[in-house]
């Protein structure tokens, strides 16, 4: 693997740190799961845009700059390593872009790409239900056809920001007596339709950081489908295959905080070293997000060369969640009672924030497709091992 950069790729580096340096903001900006945090990232992502550097692989047509995956790579790495504030528009920049990327029809892109990429739309998952969380063939929310429309109804659940967002997509059942994979259409829906109701559901700490959804006759006009009708699973997985593989968490959103936990790590040597498992552990997470980074770039490699990713992007999903686990972990670790300390609490001395991401981290092996999920997919699909 050739893993020297080319005079453009550099050259791509160094403005990309420069923009950073000048722009970005004098305070860190509040939380995104609160109204006040939310519209001051949405007005960081527009400045972004301004720049071209919002969705920085997008063709420019769609509001993009037409870079490849290694200068994404780039980008990233630039990006987290300036402790830029985090992306707000994920699940539509991140997620459904690519989707529509791929299944959406020429008048969707020109419609829904280039106002998500400046963030004048933010988007919400409507994935999982009450009875249905990492199995979504389970979904039974309808979506009837009603002419040029579909009427919804039905319930979603753990949307992250709904309650703030402007649109969500997801799965809804178009054939009511279909079952399981069968008889799905994916769907975007605008949050301010008439019999959509939102109510927050708080996280681990105290944000509203989800929220359930309730479609009552809900009207989205049949052009809001990606993809043909019935034919949502197909679409909806490959959504999952960019939530779980490299889009949604690049190596660079952990190589920035494994430096961070070095830094905690020698702050607090004298006290980390009477357990020698945590000076362990500090390096056993480095070691970790190195190889997932060099995994990265064998990976865009790859797709460069027109291979696909498929199911290997299970192992991904794997891979990242359970090192922002272990990273966090071990900075509790080292924090030790200083570490439960809530970032209101007067002698709390966490500029990092290390105890947000504690729980937050929480969550990884269940979103994106529970990690015991996803080793079943790795067993069968690329182990060929037989069904439990």
């Amino acid at each position: 693997m050739d893993l020297n950069y080319t005079p453009r790729q550099q050259a791509f580096r160094q403005e990309v740190r420069a923009w950073l340096k000048d722009n970005l903001p004098a305070q860190k900006l509040a939380s995104y799961d609160t109204r006040e945090g939310f519209e001051q990232h949405r007005e960081w992502e527009r400045k972004l845009f301004e720049a071209r550097l919002s969705m920085v692989m997008w063709p420019e047509e769609l509001g993009g700059r037409g870079c490849d995956l290694i200068e994404w790579l780039i980008f990233e790495e630039e990006y987290y390593g300036a402790d830029a504030p985090m992306r707000v528009n994920q699940n539509g920049q991140l997620l459904l872009g690519p989707t529509l990327m791929e299944f959406g029809t020429e008048a969707q892109k020109k419609r829904f790409l280039p106002r998500m990429a400046a963030s004048d739309d933010m988007w919400a998952q409507a994935w999982s239900e009450p009875n249905a969380g990492s199995d979504m063939a389970a979904i039974s929310s309808k979506a009837i056809r009603d002419g040029d429309h579909y009427v919804i109804n039905g319930q979603k659940t753990w949307s992250t920001r709904a309650i703030y967002a402007d649109w969500a997509f997801g799965l809804f059942r178009s054939d009511a007596d279909s079952k399981r994979h069968h008889g799905l259409s994916f769907l975007m829906v605008p949050l301010d339709a008439e019999g959509v109701t939102i109510r927050p559901i708080k996280a681990l700490n105290g944000k509203d950081a989800f929220a359930e959804i309730f479609f009552d006759n809900v009207r989205v006009p049949v052009e809001n489908r990606i993809g043909e009708e019935g034919s949502g699973w197909h679409v909806a997985m490959a959504t999952a295959g960019f939530e779980r593989g490299l889009l949604l968490r690049s190596p660079a959103r952990f190589q920035q905080p494994v430096r961070k936990l070095i830094e905690l790590y020698k702050a607090n040597q004298t006290t980390a070293d009477r357990d020698p498992s945590i000076r362990d552990a500090v390096m056993d997470v480095w070691a970790g997000v190195e190889s997932y980074a060099l995994s990265a770039y064998q990976s865009v490699g790859r797709l460069a060369r027109g291979e696909k990713i498929g199911a290997e992007s299970s192992i991904n999903k794997i891979i990242w969640s359970e090192l922002d686990l272990k990273i966090h972990e071990t900075a509790m670790r080292i924090l030790g009672a200083r570490g439960e300390l809530l970032s209101s609490a007067p002698q709390n001395e966490d500029d990092y924030g290390w105890l947000e991401g504690f729980l937050f981290a929480q969550a990884g092996p269940i979103y994106a497709g529970a990690n015991e999920i996803q080793r079943n997919i790795i067993a069968e699909r690329m182990l060929g091992l037989p069904k439990a």
